[in-house]
């Protein structure tokens, strides 16, 4: 069978006969093949493994093979998954799962015996996703986002174990939305978070993937509900609290965050004691680094345990760029093309997500480079939203450097120009504390948003600007009430990376500069 030909596949499991350890890896394929699931799984938790990643459109299950095969909706979303799994192995019932692409271009299970249960799953999952408004007080499906739902999630951790920190609830739940705000407290001797998204539907997924599930093996056990409140008010940015939308708030000494109306809401919030205190014997001394925000890349949305397994807690830390420091602000990327790729356009690229302050390409690698954000929630939002996404044909990664900073050469050092400092750049899209541009913040797609559109230039002359840049224009429209701004949708998310790196900051003439951005819509 070869990639040219094979369109479907039937229940033969033929993907296993060519694994032998070291078979090349198949080209990407929107059909995942996982390999080693446990003969008890149900196909809600195989099609778990892809929620947090996109639509799953196909399930096909091989009991008696151990195999299994997940359509994704796009080819982008199954590049993303098996990006995010590729160093750090998903587990389905304590059992590690093995992911890779299949041969198969799609999934044609029309014809088999055993699909009513995997197509009833699929079905029982697409009708939770929203669109299909419930009428409050009717009995609701639990897939329907009501009107006037809160953005806010109350999330209460049983069974705490290990400690959890804000750090480990914001990489959790930023798996299915860019999260505003989180409080976090202890009440009736509970620890319990308040978490914002920028978007009640996001909240609505979050709570439908992580209700009743565990953050580590067999602890630590999620309880979320929407919580009456629909804004968060942060005052200080600490381990107890944090506005990411708002660099500039105050530590205040890790006081608890919470306004005096709110405290009365929830009794009076006890401050947390340090993450180590209190889990005894679990110290930094037993590698327990993802407490302190480091591998919880460990979490997609929606797994069974969500996340690290006991042998990782117990040292199996070989993650690749582990030696990175927890909160640290500078990432190491790798695997880019070395011909193509400036500091300039990492910037452009990286900037998307935080400022960017220092670049650096390593003069004898040219294919890895140091990037260094603002602070360690832009540098987690970057590495989130880009490792694994393609630029100039080949996959990025990023992941936490153990560099603290990025150095500018020495006078007369030899660096042709691979070292830049950015930190007083004009071109920074967070430096305005509350900036709007924190809630524009969206992963890469393939439909960007444009604006600073002066009024003199036409359809054809943006249609033209992207075309000559080497995209493929699919659709194009201009905002109705507002003519500066636009969406433009090319043919690719690759194609949208590379445009919005070159043409970010594109001068239109008139005294107006493209303000590119990836957009959340399509068109």
């Amino acid at each position: 069978m070869n990639n040219s030909t094979s369109t479907g596949v039937y229940a033969n499991g033929n993907d296993n006969k060519k694994f032998k350890g070291d078979r090349p890896p198949c080209s990407p394929s929107r059909v995942l093949h996982l390999r080693k699931i446990p003969n008890d799984v149900t196909e809600a938790e195989v099609i778990s493994l892809g929620l947090p990643f996109g639509k799953v459109t196909n399930l096909l299950i091989l009991k008696g093979k151990s195999q299994a095969f997940l359509e994704m909706a796009s080819e982008e979303a199954a590049v993303t998954m098996v990006n995010y799994y590729t160093p750090v192995t998903p587990h389905l019932r304590s059992q590690p799962v093995y992911i890779q692409y299949s041969n198969h271009r799609e999934l044609k299970t029309d014809n088999l015996p055993n699909q009513a249960r995997a197509q009833a799953a699929l079905q029982a999952i697409s009708a939770a996703q929203p669109g299909s408004l419930a009428l409050s007080g009717a009995p609701t499906n639990e897939g329907t986002v009501l009107p006037g739902q809160s953005p806010v999630l109350r999330i209460i951790i049983e069974n705490l174990f290990y400690p959890v920190t804000l750090e480990v609830l914001h990489q959790i739940f930023s798996k299915f939305g860019t999260v505003l705000k989180i409080i976090t407290f202890t009440k009736n001797n509970q620890f319990q978070a308040l978490l914002q998204y920028a978007d009640p539907v996001n909240a609505h997924y979050a709570r439908m993937a992580l209700d009743g599930q565990n953050i580590y093996n067999a602890c630590c056990t999620l309880r979320i509900d929407f919580s009456k409140l629909t804004s968060l008010n942060v005052k200080y940015n600490n381990d107890k609290s944090r506005d990411f939308t708002r660099l500039d708030l105050p530590t205040g000494d890790g006081q608890p965050s919470l306004e005096p109306p709110m405290a009365a809401a929830f009794g009076a919030p006890g401050i947390i004691s340090s993450p180590y205190a209190g889990a005894a014997g679990f110290g930094p001394a037993i590698g327990f680094p993802q407490a302190a925000g480091l591998s919880v890349s460990a979490v997609p949305g929606a797994l069974g345990p969500l996340a690290i397994t006991s042998s990782a807690v117990t040292g199996r830390m070989t993650i690749p760029g582990a030696g990175g420091i927890p909160g640290n602000s500078v990432l190491l990327v790798t695997n880019l093309n070395p011909d193509l790729i400036t500091p300039h356009g990492l910037f452009i690229l990286f900037g998307v997500y935080g400022d960017v302050h220092r670049v650096k390409i390593m003069f004898n690698k040219k294919e890895n480079a140091l990037v260094q954000m603002a602070d360690a929630n832009q540098a987690q939002l970057a590495m989130n939203h880009l490792s694994g996404q393609r630029l100039y044909g080949k996959v990025l990664r990023a992941t936490l450097s153990k560099h603290q900073a990025v150095q500018l050469p020495r006078e007369g050092q030899e660096d042709q120009g691979l070292t830049k400092d950015f930190s007083n750049s004009p071109l920074h899209r967070f430096k305005k504390p509350g900036s709007k541009n924190f809630q524009n913040i969206f992963p890469p797609s393939a439909t960007l948003h444009l604006s600073n559109i002066p009024p003199s230039v036409t359809v054809d002359d943006l249609k033209n600007l992207f075309t000559d840049a080497g995209c493929s224009v699919k659709a194009f429209k201009f905002f109705q009430k507002d003519r500066k701004m636009a969406l433009i949708q090319l043919g690719s998310v690759e194609e949208a990376i590379q445009a919005l790196i070159e043409l970010h900051n594109h001068d239109l003439g008139e005294n107006h500069h493209l303000r590119v951005s990836f957009s959340k819509s399509t068109i």
